[in-house]
């Protein structure tokens, strides 16, 4: 039998409902009590590296949560890892391990949308299906992995969808890359990834703008005025500004690196439109186009390239479609 661990890092998986109906967390993770129903699954070592809300996770906790994995996986033979999260922030911890992690094992990540006395709580389906992919052979090789729902999404992809719907994670551009029945596990699409960056620390900050019509320079100014190092974009359509803030951008850009990627749900940003604020005058101007990334996910992977010391030329590549 395979032998797996499982992280706790919080979130509502972890929680139970108060007599007052409050999500709360509890002194005693309550999703343990499914273990006993996994032992025909694998030997599990359970660790408790956290127990926060998602919305307390940061870019430090996540370098915290790669290097825990690291030792982990250095001191014991684990054939996968389980990480237990909050669904808010649980996909930039997983694109944040995507790109930091060079590990030989399948990580999984996987958490509830309803606390463990809710009625119709899906935490308990959730792990069991999560350490089921862990211990399978076909997710070797796969990057890092999200089981939500009966379904495997890849880091790179998957993305909050709903406030409170158990169905909640989709792979909005490329669709899931698997699923789980009662039988099998079924992953049929190899999600491509690039060699990781492991950094030791996070000194740097990267900003997140949404552009919306009309849009006033002085948010772009005061990205510079504020210390930050980098800049995510979220602009409109297929990679086009506002006129009123192509001189701040023009500024900006000579400062510090600065990667745009669509507001739009679905889609990728292009140098497309040649007009004042078009794609073609954002490319000239230096500014690199993400791949399909969210701003979410492309603040991550600037900041770690920021860490790593990276290129223009390389942060570039890095958020180029070979991903």
């Amino acid at each position: 039998m395979k032998h797996l661990l499982l992280i706790h890092t919080g979130g509502t998986i972890a929680m139970s409902q108060s007599g007052s109906g409050h999500v709360l967390p509890s002194e005693v993770n309550p999703i343990d009590a499914t273990l006993p129903k996994a032992t025909d699954i694998a030997n599990i070592t359970t660790k408790h590296f956290s127990n926060i809300p998602s919305p307390h996770m940061t870019p430090e906790k996540m370098l915290e949560l790669a290097q825990f994995i690291n030792q982990q996986l250095t001191q014991d033979t684990y054939d996968g890892v389980v990480i237990t999260h909050g669904t808010d922030t649980l996909e930039e911890t997983a694109y944040f391990l995507q790109i930091t992690l060079g590990a030989p094992v399948p990580i999984v990540l996987t958490g509830a949308m309803r606390s463990s006395n809710e009625v119709g709580s899906d935490g308990e389906f959730n792990l069991i299906t999560a350490l089921r992919v862990a211990q399978s052979d076909t997710a070797r090789g796969k990057g890092v992995l999200v089981v939500f729902n009966g379904e495997i999404h890849s880091a790179f992809n998957v993305t909050k969808t709903h406030t409170s719907s158990v169905d909640t994670f989709k792979s909005v551009h490329f669709g899931n890359v698997g699923m789980v029945t009662k039988d099998h596990v079924l992953i049929y699409s190899q999600p491509t990834t690039k060699q990781p960056k492991m950094i030791p620390s996070i000194t740097k900050r990267v900003a997140v703008l949404k552009v919306v019509a009309g849009m006033e320079p002085d948010l772009i100014e005061a990205v510079l005025a504020l210390g930050y190092d980098g800049l995510v974009l979220e602009v409109l359509g297929q990679g086009n500004v506002p006129p009123s803030i192509v001189p701040a951008l023009e500024m900006l850009v000579e400062r510090m690196p600065v990667v745009i990627v669509s507001r739009c749900f679905n889609g990728i940003v292009q140098d497309v439109y040649g007009y004042v604020g078009g794609g073609q005058q954002l490319k000239e101007m230096g500014i690199i186009f993400s791949n399909g990334l969210n701003s979410q996910k492309a603040r991550l992977r600037l900041l770690i390239e920021l860490e790593a010391g990276s290129s223009q030329s390389v942060m570039e590549h890095s958020f180029s479609f070979q991903q």
